[in-house]
């Protein structure tokens, strides 16, 4: 099944999604995907959702699947973008919105407050500490938003929002994956 993933939960269930090959893409794996929706399993219905650094859109559209009001999708590269929207139209997602920009460009726009982001940038670009920042910083989460975010394994902290506390966090091979809360 290369370049094909499947929704795990909600109405989409065992739906396939096809996503491009693109250097730095790598879906989320099921498994992650299962227990980050465990994680925020009464976090997505009816919210508003972010999924930045979107890629093959597997968060985005799990999210969506699980009753999420809205997702924003926000991916740089073209082809990756015309899958997310291919995708979407193959499922009528009329709540999913893809959006082609750079992530950094996209967050120094006009802010929205998000219930739920997914962040999950390219490895050894050290885009997640600066992406966090710039979410909190630009006014683009809700009161009490939750952030997951996807790293390397033995990524580095350092510089992360004070007003933010870590929930939970796992690891898989190489990925960390981490679930924060905006407490302010």
């Amino acid at each position: 099944m290369k370049n094909k993933l499947r929704i795990i939960g909600g109405d989409w269930r065992s739906r396939q999604l096809s996503f491009v090959d693109a250097p730095g893409l790598r879906p989320t794996p099921a498994r992650v995907r299962e227990t980050v929706f465990n994680w925020l399993q009464y976090e997505i219905v009816g919210k508003q959702c972010l999924d930045l650094y979107a890629g093959s859109g597997a968060l985005g559209f799990e999210a969506a699947s699980r009753g999420a009001k809205s997702v924003v999708q926000v991916e740089n590269n073209t082809q990756a973008c015309g899958c997310l929207k291919d995708n979407a139209a193959a499922l009528s997602a009329g709540q999913i919105k893809v959006v082609q920009s750079d992530v950094l460009r996209y967050l120094a726009g006009e802010p929205q407050a998000f219930d739920v982001v997914f962040l999950d940038p390219p490895f050894g670009l050290n885009l997640a500490v600066q992406t966090c920042r710039l979410l909190e910083e630009n006014g683009w989460l809700a009161k009490h938003a939750k952030i997951y975010v996807e790293t390397e394994r033995n990524f580095k902290w350092s510089g992360m929002p004070a007003n933010w506390r870590q929930l939970k966090s796992k690891s898989a091979g190489e990925v960390g994956y981490h679930l924060f809360e905006r407490t302010e």
